[in-house]
């Protein structure tokens, strides 16, 4: 199998040094094993994206030494494939319409009888207040919020081959392939049961009022339509690779002969020096400033541990 993994920040701000290092790291991964390293941009949030930022991404990588065939695939131009794939999903009669605003949510989570906020992989745990009791029907409305139906696509026949009932603990368990320093089983691999996915991520977003497609449906098809074979990111998406596993296991009948699903490496995280992990208002560790302030690519290498 050749080993195709890539990187995929969003210019939305400056690459900083935990963008270094998960960039190097799926670069010298690709490189020991004779495969390929992809650049992909993913600007579905065309509010934020700036092509000043993606050309900073272009330089900071190529300072750092890496390459990567051209041309780079980018979301804002994909949004055909990403309507493939929501299609495939509405006519299977998962998904629904919502309403609900980040304040709606939380406000039905403080409810005294719900027990405070509760979050998941992908944020707030929705709560279900606009999960319909029939299965709609119609065109897929466009534009709109949409949600997935989590225990509607557990209780179906796509996903059966991929879960084993646990004998006695009436739990049914699922697993991926993980490299990295966070599987949680002895033969190296990340376990997760149908019960987790019910309670602890719930009816995630597949697609976004005015921006077409959610992160998690966007990046299941970009890693298919390029062939990915590893994911290399950081372990703050250990948990979101459940959610992305659940939409490729959907589309792979109808959308994709046979969905791929990849390997995944979930690594440590760069943080600063109080232990918070690093984000792009850290303009501090910024790869830019530390290249002005005459650091070398040998120097952020050695930084990030790479040395």
């Amino acid at each position: 199998m050749t080993f195709i993994t890539r990187f995929a920040p969003s210019p939305t701000g400056p690459l900083h040094l935990g963008h270094a290092y998960s960039a190097l790291l799926a670069h010298d991964m690709a490189m020991e094993q004779g495969g390929t390293f992809l650049l992909r941009i993913d600007d579905l949030d065309q509010s934020r994206s700036r092509c000043s930022w993606e050309a900073q991404i272009y330089e900071d990588l190529h300072w750092l030494g890496l390459s990567w065939p051209t041309p780079v695939r980018k979301q804002s131009a994909c949004q055909a494939d990403y309507d493939e794939a929501l299609d495939v999903l509405w006519r299977k009669g998962l998904l629904y319409q919502c309403s609900c605003s980040r304040r709606d949510i939380k406000e039905a989570q403080s409810a005294p009888q719900e027990g405070g906020l509760q979050f998941g992989p992908d944020g707030l745990i929705y709560p279900g207040t606009c999960r319909p009791q029939n299965r709609p029907s119609g065109q897929r409305p466009k534009n709109v919020t949409l949600r997935l139906d989590v225990a509607k696509a557990l209780a179906g026949h796509d996903l059966r081959p991929h879960f084993t009932p646990r004998a006695g603990e009436h739990l049914d368990v699922s697993s991926f392939v993980e490299t990295g320093p966070h599987a949680n089983t002895a033969i190296g691999q990340y376990e997760f049961t149908s019960e987790f996915i019910l309670n602890q991520i719930g009816d995630f977003v597949v697609s976004r009022q005015n921006m077409g497609a959610s992160y998690h449906l966007a990046v299941v098809v970009d890693d298919q339509e390029q062939a990915v074979t590893h994911v290399i990111r950081g372990a703050d998406l250990l948990e979101a690779t459940i959610i992305q596993l659940l939409i490729g296991w959907l589309l792979d009948d109808e959308l994709y002969q046979y969905w791929s699903q990849p390997v995944y490496h979930h690594h440590r995280l760069i943080r600063d020096d109080q232990g918070k992990r690093l984000a792009k208002r850290d303009d501090a560790r910024a790869i830019a400033k530390y290249r002005a302030e005459g650091a070398s690519p040998a120097d952020i290498r050695q930084l990030v541990g790479l040395g």
